[in-house]
């Protein structure tokens, strides 16, 4: 039989979850967009200073490139020890490691003091920072949907999502007002080093606040049900060892599908997010013509507005399902490709910031239910490593490629063209990923697999876990 449905938190107890979950996520994305900000501006100078300006821009770009790489093994590691030991533990250990890594680019010596040796380490930083992103975000949003009672899981889960804009808007605007009220040479000789020792008094603010909430009752209960499994089965080797096969195996073996889904759902989502808010900075100025300053205010402001509707297309997603809300901003994401240039190319300002705002309220609609729809396809013992393993490895494919891909294709074809078409192919696998998808809006999180056994051993040996009436169907 299954355990009892754990009673929803008290809505002051799931704020202050939410509140952890996103101010920790808008640490760690503040952390990650600063560096890429800062290896457009400053980077080349300081840490490879021996290439001429374009390589220079190149290799610090290829450091950025690297926090990507990184995450892949991040989601591994940090889904493991999530799925074992609990998700708050990790989260506080990758919000440490993160500001950790952060503060200490800001205090690294420069090329002119320590050679060859200062981009080895700046390199170095950029993979912790990397391995620890690929671990907070699955951590974040699993905390919201696992506090969180079924019928506003969307809404709640979509909050950790909103710290990507978030994240981005803070590294953005700490950088404007220091080139603001620095000369050029202040800023290049320490005026740098501000933001990224800044996230240090951030991180003690996100620690205190993720230190002061529960760890999530769905992982308490499931974790105590295995524990009663094994004791049960400890006399037969082999149903001992399945109860405790590694998070990993078990998500490869049960839910290899769903892993494969949700790495297709993320093909448009992360590929568009990168084309209107990176690429578009470089067609902006290169092609129209338009200085950087307008184009970086047009996705400073789009940014507020994407932050503003994640929270609403979460709630969408409560009452007509994930895929529906999921599939219409995949859908719309391409389809507005050509009218997305074609504004830009107008070379206005309002045409530019109507392009870009648009885009990022249809990506919205990818990526606030993204958080509950994923969680919703795991069990809770392999949820953990399953979602940041279908989010993270995509992430490698899709987000860490697609400027360099669009640059690319704008260099070879002098044209937006390919671009668009590059962004609608990835639109189209998601259309078929979250096609083939089941809906997930039902599923209760509480009741996870029990001992296998009669009509349930199916369900258990997928890890499904849904709400009494979706099981009677």
């Amino acid at each position: 039989m299954s355990s009892p449905a754990a009673a929803p938190p008290a809505p002051n107890n799931l704020k202050r979850i939410v509140a952890a979950s996103l101010i920790g996520t808008t640490i760690e994305w503040y952390d990650f967009f600063l560096y890429g900000s800062a290896a457009a501006l400053v980077f080349n100078q300081l840490f490879f200073p021996d290439s001429d300006p374009l390589v220079g821009t190149l290799l610090s770009f290829l450091t950025y490139a690297v926090g990507f790489a990184a995450r892949p093994l991040g989601a591994l590691v940090f889904g493991h020890y999530g799925d074992r030991l609990g998700r708050k533990r990790l989260l506080v250990l990758s919000l440490l490691m993160m500001g950790g890594a952060t503060c200490a680019i800001g205090l690294l010596p420069t090329h002119a003091t320590i050679g060859t040796a200062a981009p080895v380490l700046l390199t170095v930083l950029r993979l912790v920072q990397g391995f620890a992103l690929g671990g907070e975000w699955g951590g974040a949003v699993l905390l919201v949907s696992e506090h969180g009672d079924v019928r506003r899981r969307g809404f709640w889960a979509s909050w950790p999502q909103t710290g990507a804009p978030a994240g981005q808007l803070l590294a953005t605007g700490v950088l404007s007002l220091l080139t603001a009220v620095l000369s050029d040479s202040a800023f290049d000789s320490w005026g740098w080093r501000i933001p990224f020792l800044l996230s240090g008094v951030l991180v003690m603010v996100g620690l205190w606040i993720r230190l002061s909430v529960d760890e999530s009752p769905v992982f308490k209960q499931a974790l105590a049900q295995a524990e009663t499994r094994r004791a049960e089965t400890r006399g037969a080797e082999t149903r001992k060892a399945a109860a405790e096969e590694l998070p990993l195996v078990s998500v490869l073996r049960h839910h290899w599908r769903d892993v494969l889904i949700a790495m297709g759902a993320r093909m448009a989502e992360n590929i568009s997010y990168y084309v209107v808010t990176a690429f578009i900075l470089v067609y902006a100025t290169t092609s129209v013509g338009l200085s950087e300053q307008t184009a970086l205010n047009a996705v400073l402001i789009a940014s507020a507005v994407h932050f503003a509707v994640i929270p609403a297309w979460g709630a969408l997603s409560d009452r007509i399902g994930r895929r529906p809300v999921y599939l219409l901003g995949a859908a719309g994401v391409g389809l507005w490709m050509f009218p997305f240039f074609a504004l830009i190319d107008s070379g206005h300002f309002g045409g530019l910031l109507l392009a870009v705002t648009v885009g990022l309220v249809l990506h919205g609609a990818m990526y606030a239910p993204q958080a509950a729809f994923f969680s919703e396809m795991f069990a809770t013992r392999m949820r953990y490593s399953g979602a940041s393993i279908g989010a993270q490895f995509a992430s490698v494919a899709a987000g860490a490629p697609a400027p360099l891909i669009a640059t690319a294709l704008l260099s070879e074809y002098d044209s937006s063209t390919p671009v668009s078409l590059y962004v609608i192919a990835a639109a189209v696998l998601t259309l078929i990923a979250v096609g083939v998808a089941k809906e997930t809006r039902h599923r209760d999180l509480t009741e996870v697999m029990s001992s296998p056994g009669d009509g349930d051993m199916k369900e258990a040996e997928e890890g499904v876990s849904r709400t009494p009436e979706a099981r009677t169907r």
